[in-house]
């Protein structure tokens, strides 16, 4: 991996740090959207595909594993976002040298720790399973999408890591383009392998390993072309450096390892009261809930990316500017979210689930009339936090993750389910989302860029 002789970066070729605000906005968005959308609506297929043709249990067994594998793509996605805004400052303070450096330190790291978790998962795969809850009807179910699965994993989690260095070395469009060409790969090949081949669960997980390793060369050919402000050096010290960027994209993990504590702990009272359908029928809303979530993830990563780089130049005004932009489109796709998860409910649950499933399509009824006011404040929330994280106020970020993700849903969780009768406890997850959110906008107020500008100048 090469660096070409580049300019400065505080000159008018970074066009973050000196361009338009909304032509920058458009820039890193709109890419942003179109990516995490495809690799969203992957993920979406794949369930489609396993509802309609494998049935479901295995739905349901999907749904037991995903916490794990959250859990592990969570730490993977603190390195990246950590790492990379950590490289966004460097560049906008002119230290191409340090974002290399972070760079190839991220890089190791994560190699490091997939040789690592893969051994773990395929070791302890038992014991796995039956911390997840696992019932005997689903454990070899659950084996056969979990070991192809975990033997992608140093694919998947270099592949993360690419992709957040690749944006933030002004290159959306590209990251952009690896998820989508990944995406349409692993619908053909569900098809294929699930409908066409029968291979079921093991279809449907080599169809993502395969489609990830697609993305994976893109991303990586990109460090080949000498474009990239990225050089990978092998020798390496500062290692605590790595510490920094895990601290700062620390709000990444809670949101990934404590929404997925919260997805156990759900689907264990679920499958007390209602078995695998309740289990089936809360993995179809957690498909839509994810396809309206990342609308707003692709603001919010976008927002990363310029958000670091003018924190490093500190251009404050341009901060401020780009963030009210950011909290109007929030407030347009929080209402296109709720439109069509209102307005086309049956419609949705009926691509998930097949005609012999009717007691999960009328539970996962009931679950959209309760869960949707989630979408009237939790993308202004997600871009508060990533704001946060954009100028390096890592315990403002993981504060809020914390109480999104965990705190306030597994204390109204626990409250409701011993209170209220039937589905109903539910509620308690829009509750947390809207008590998180007073206090999200309360931290931003206190934290707002004219007051960080203040304190800096203070100083």
């Amino acid at each position: 991996m090469s660096n070409n002789n580049l300019e400065s970066d505080n000159n008018p070729e970074n066009r973050i740090l000196t361009g338009s605000i909304t032509r920058n906005f458009f820039n890193l968005v709109i890419p942003s959207l179109v990516g995490l959308v495809a690799f969203s609506s992957a993920s979406i297929v794949d369930g489609m595909f396993i509802g309609n043709y494998v049935g479901t249990p295995a739905l349901a067994a999907i749904n037991l594993i995903i916490p794990y594998l959250n859990i592990i793509f969570g730490i993977a996605f603190m390195l990246s976002i950590g790492g990379s805004v950590l490289a966004g400052k460097y560049i906008g303070e002119n230290n191409l040298d340090g974002a290399s450096n972070i760079f190839s330190k991220i890089l190791m790291v994560s190699i490091l720790f997939s040789f690592t978790i893969t051994a773990i998962s395929l070791v302890f795969e038992s014991y796995i399973f039956k911390g997840l809850g696992a019932t005997d009807d689903l454990t070899d179910l659950m084996s056969d999408y979990f070991n192809i699965r975990i033997s992608f994993m140093l694919i998947d989690l270099i592949t993360i890591a690419l992709y957040y260095f690749v944006r933030a070395d002004g290159r959306a469009t590209l990251a952009a383009t690896a998820l989508v060409i990944a995406s349409l790969v692993n619908i053909i090949l569900d098809y294929f392998f699930i409908a066409e081949f029968q291979w079921g669960l093991q279809g449907a997980a080599l169809a993502t390993g395969l489609a990830q390793c697609i993305s994976f060369l893109i991303l990586l050919g990109y460090f080949f072309t000498g474009h990239s402000k990225f050089t990978f050096r092998l020798k390496q010290y500062n290692w605590s450096e790595v510490l920094s960027g895990c601290y700062n994209g620390l709000s990444e993990f809670i949101n990934e390892a404590s929404a997925n504590f919260i997805a156990f702990a759900l689907n264990w009272l679920l499958i007390i009261q209602y078995g695998t359908n309740g289990v089936a029928a809360i993995t179809v809303i957690n498909y839509l809930l994810i396809m309206g979530v990342m609308l707003v993830y692709s603001v919010s990563e976008g927002g990363q990316v310029f958000l670091s780089q003018n924190y490093g130049a500190k251009n404050f005004k341009r901060i401020q500017s780009y963030f009210t932009l950011s909290i109007l489109a929030c407030l347009f796709l929080s209402v296109l979210c709720i439109w069509l998860l209102l307005g086309y409910t049956q419609f949705m649950i009926d691509l998930f689930l097949d005609d012999q499933s009717e007691q999960a399509a009328e539970l996962a009824f009931e679950y959209v009339g309760i869960l949707w006011p989630i979408f009237l404040v939790n993308g202004f929330t997600i871009m508060i936090t990533a704001y946060f994280t954009g100028i390096h106020k890592a315990k403002e970020s993981a504060g809020i993750a914390l109480l999104r993700s965990l705190i306030l849903p597994g204390v109204f969780l626990g409250i409701f389910y011993y209170w209220i009768e039937d589905t109903s406890f539910l509620w308690a997850l829009p509750l947390a989302e809207a008590m998180t959110f007073i206090s999200a906008v309360i931290l931003f107020i206190i934290n707002r860029p004219s007051k960080i500008e203040q304190s800096i100048n203070l100083n």
